[in-house]
């Protein structure tokens, strides 16, 4: 079994393990889920997905698409066919585990605070009707105490260009996404300029309010298109 970065870092402090040993068996840890995401076995996203589950903090940032906790069991589907080398019979199992790990938004003692930009609610797969469900979720779940979901609008300009998602876990890694995979990162250098970024992104961004006024006025324009594709 490969534990989690939370359980192996309390396994760590148990054992009285130096901070110089502990990145080491973190790194492996990396090595151990990178390789494990690049066999096509239908593990893409679990990274991800398992070092979001240790933290208590979780921060992303998402230009294209969704986050993997607010994603609705039909968009991570998508998101999981459309990998490379997918395994289309383990695409399934992949999709309920993210769905079963998204019960860490409900538990008291974490926060997960999303930044998104406008793109993201703009750039959809399947039907309309899908994005219409997937938009009424994220309504909920910003809804949440634990939760801060943010969007940088369309008609502002974004502090920084973004080349690609990621998303801080603590203050311990980061897993920076792209088309191929994910990596994890727990360089200090690293965290530091990550961090530097979300905040820059969330301080462009509109919450509470403001952004259910958007998703609102998002949902709408769906609802069009699909009455389109009905005539």
């Amino acid at each position: 079994m490969v534990p989690s970065l939370d359980v192996l870092d309390r396994l760590s402090r148990a054992l009285g393990v130096d901070e110089v040993t502990r990145d080491e068996v973190r790194e492996l840890l990396a090595a151990v889920e990178a390789a494990a995401d690049s066999d096509g076995d239908g593990s893409a996203g679990a990274t991800l997905d398992e070092a979001i589950r240790g933290a208590r903090l979780v921060r992303s940032f998402q230009c294209i698409v969704l986050p993997a906790m607010l994603q609705s069991a039909e968009y991570a589907r998508h998101v999981f066919e459309s990998a490379p080398r997918v395994d289309v019979e383990a695409v399934g199992r992949a999709v309920a585990a993210r769905v079963e790990r998204q019960s860490v938004l409900y538990e008291p003692g974490r926060e997960s605070v999303f930044v998104l930009t406008e793109a993201v609610l703009r750039t959809w797969p399947g039907t309309p009707a899908l994005m219409l469900a997937q938009l009424d979720r994220l309504l909920a779940v910003e809804s949440l105490s634990t939760v801060r979901l943010g969007v940088i609008p369309w008609d502002r300009p974004v502090p920084l260009m973004p080349r690609h998602g990621f998303t801080l876990c603590d203050r311990r890694a980061v897993v920076v996404e792209a088309f191929r995979g994910e990596r994890v990162s727990v360089e200090p250098d690293d965290l530091a300029a990550y961090e530097e970024q979300f905040a820059r992104f969330e301080g462009a961004a509109v919450f509470g309010a403001e952004v259910r006024e958007l998703l609102l006025r998002v949902m709408k324009e769906f609802r069009g298109l699909a009455d389109s594709a009905t005539r």
